[in-house]
Formats: structure tokens, C-alpha cells, sequence
């Protein structure tokens, strides 16, 4: 169970979240296409990125302003990957967060185009304001980034991921896929989190093993949750990987195996955060949340 005191954590912060975006989306000419990326980005979603990030910034002692701006170039790269994801080329959805998704509101070429945008404002807020004291620090932030959102990472496990439908993946394959689709964003929250402050190479390399691990355990607990949990109360179509023959956690190792794994996940982030004694209390209490949303 969730102690208050993380609770109030969690909505303040996503609170703020939502108002930095709020700041940080156009709202002007083109007035369509900035509806289209604001109705895609504000008004819904748990903010688990931008939580990861502000609670590995606690480790590293940084700056809360730098933070919530890596934090939120981040939500504008999940936020896009979302969008793109519905379009009828790749999942083909029309719920997303409680509502429709972005191209059955508006249209396909408005949902290309605010995907395109989401991902460019993303880096133009990540590169316009110094968010590490050493430049060269701020400079692999960028392309850290850039990393897990292109086809080595995020891009790269959507492929994979379109090319497995209909086909079994085995354990290592299906880790893989989502090592990059889920994965490495999620990694790439953390550790800009950290670098927005000061952390040395034996710390970036315990929490680089922690984000690693709480990045599958999200992905094996939103396969369950796909499995086992209704449409109402994930906001999203319910059942859709079973439904279009997609490789997950569940159809590999059973419902009760995949409990299991994420629980061994939740374990080895937890060992990779000893070090850290007080500093990481909300990078446990994170992995907490995340593994056990709903079960």
C-alpha cells in the first residue's frame, strides 16, 4: 500500500507537469494542429516518466527547474509515441486516456503532424535553456534522448513489435522489443533526471542497472494489466494485444509467470538502489507504484 506522504509527492508533482506542459505547447498559428498536441499531451496520463526523473533528481541533488524541463521533453517524446501508435497504420486505436485518439478527434494528417511536432518541441526543450552545469553533460542528455526515441530504441521496438503479429516471440526476443520500445525511455527519464544534478560513475552505473530493470517490469505489468483489467479502467482498449495476436508476457508465460517476473524485477531494481540509503525513497516508492498498479 502507498503511504500518504508519496501520494501528495505523486500529485504535486504531476500537477506541476501538467502546468509545465501547459507553458511549454504552442498556442497559436497553426491553431488546429496546436489543439491537436495539446488535446494529445495535457488532461490525462499518470506522468510515470517525468515522476522517474524528479525522483532520480532527489538522488543526484538537482536543480528542481532543470528537471522538470528534461521531464517534460520526455513526456512530449512519450506523448507523440502514443499518437502515432493509435493511427490505424500501426495499432489502429480510438481510445486513448478516456477519450478518443488523436486522428478519430482531428484526422490522420493532423495526428502525423502533431506526432512530427511533439518530437521536435522536445529536443528545441531539452537544448534552449542550460539544464546541466558541464555543457558536454547537457550535450549527451541530448543525444541520450535521441537515442531512445529513434530506431534503436523506441522506434526500433515499434518495428519489431508491428513485424511480430501473428508470431511467438521467445523470452529473449520479447525483452528485447521492449527494452527498446518501452525500455529505454523510461532509462533515458531516469538517468536525465540525475544528470540534472551531480552523480558520479559507479552511482550512474547502479541506477543505469535500476532503470534498465523498472523499464521491463512497467512493460510485463501493462501486459497483465492489458490481460486482465477493462477498458473503463485503463482508459485504453482493453484486451487488444490478445485480440491482435501480438507476442506479450502473458501469451508467453501464463498470467501467474509473468506476476512472478515482475515481482523479480521489482527485486533487482530494488538491489541496485542500496547504495543510495535515503536519497532513492522515491525511486522505491516509484517501483512500488509501478509494479503493482492494479494487482
Amino acid at each position: 500500500m502507498l503511504n500518504d506522504n508519496f501520494q501528495s509527492w505523486v500529485h504535486a508533482r504531476q500537477h506541476a507537469v501538467e502546468n509545465a506542459l501547459a507553458g511549454i505547447l504552442p498556442n497559436s498559428v497553426p491553431f488546429r494542429l496546436h489543439d491537436a498536441m495539446r488535446y494529445s499531451t495535457l488532461g490525462g496520463g499518470k506522468r510515470v516518466r517525468p515522476l522517474l526523473a524528479h525522483a532520480a533528481g532527489e538522488i543526484s541533488g538537482a536543480d528542481a527547474e532543470s528537471v522538470m524541463r528534461v521531464s517534460c521533453a520526455v513526456e512530449l517524446i512519450h506523448a507523440y509515441s502514443l499518437v502515432h501508435d493509435d493511427l490505424p497504420c500501426m495499432d489502429d486505436d480510438v481510445l486513448r486516456r478516456g477519450k478518443p485518439t488523436c486522428h478519430v478527434e482531428y484526422d490522420e494528417a493532423t495526428a502525423l503532424l502533431v506526432g512530427d511536432s511533439l518530437q521536435s518541441l522536445a529536443f528545441e526543450v531539452i537544448s534552449e535553456r542550460a539544464v546541466a552545469k558541464d555543457p558536454a553533460v547537457q550535450l549527451e542528455m541530448v543525444r541520450l534522448l535521441a537515442h531512445a526515441a529513434g530506431s534503436r530504441g523506441m522506434a526500433g521496438g515499434q518495428a519489431i513489435d508491428l513485424d511480430s503479429v501473428g508470431r511467438q516471440l521467445d523470452l529473449p526476443e520479447l525483452e528485447n522489443m521492449h527494452i527498446r520500445k518501452t525500455g529505454e525511455l523510461i532509462r533515458a527519464a531516469i538517468l536525465l533526471g540525475a544528470y540534472c544534478g551531480e552523480i558520479d560513475n559507479e552511482e550512474l552505473a547502479n541506477l543505469d542497472h535500476f532503470a534498465k530493470s523498472v523499464g521491463l517490469a512497467f512493460q510485463v505489468v501493462d501486459d497483465i494489466l492489458d490481460a486482465e483489467s477493462s477498458t473503463a479502467t485503463l482508459g485504453k482498449t482493453a484486451g487488444k494485444d490478445s485480440k491482435h495476436n501480438k507476442p506479450t508476457y502473458v501469451s508467453l508465460l501464463g498470467v501467474k509467470q509473468a506476476k512472478e517476473m515482475a515481482q523479480d524485477l521489482h527485486r533487482s531494481a530494488m538491489e541496485a538502489l542500496e547504495g543510495f540509503g535515503e536519497r532513492a525513497e522515491r525511486l522505491r516508492q516509484m517501483t512500488d507504484f509501478i509494479v503493482q498498479r492494479q494487482f
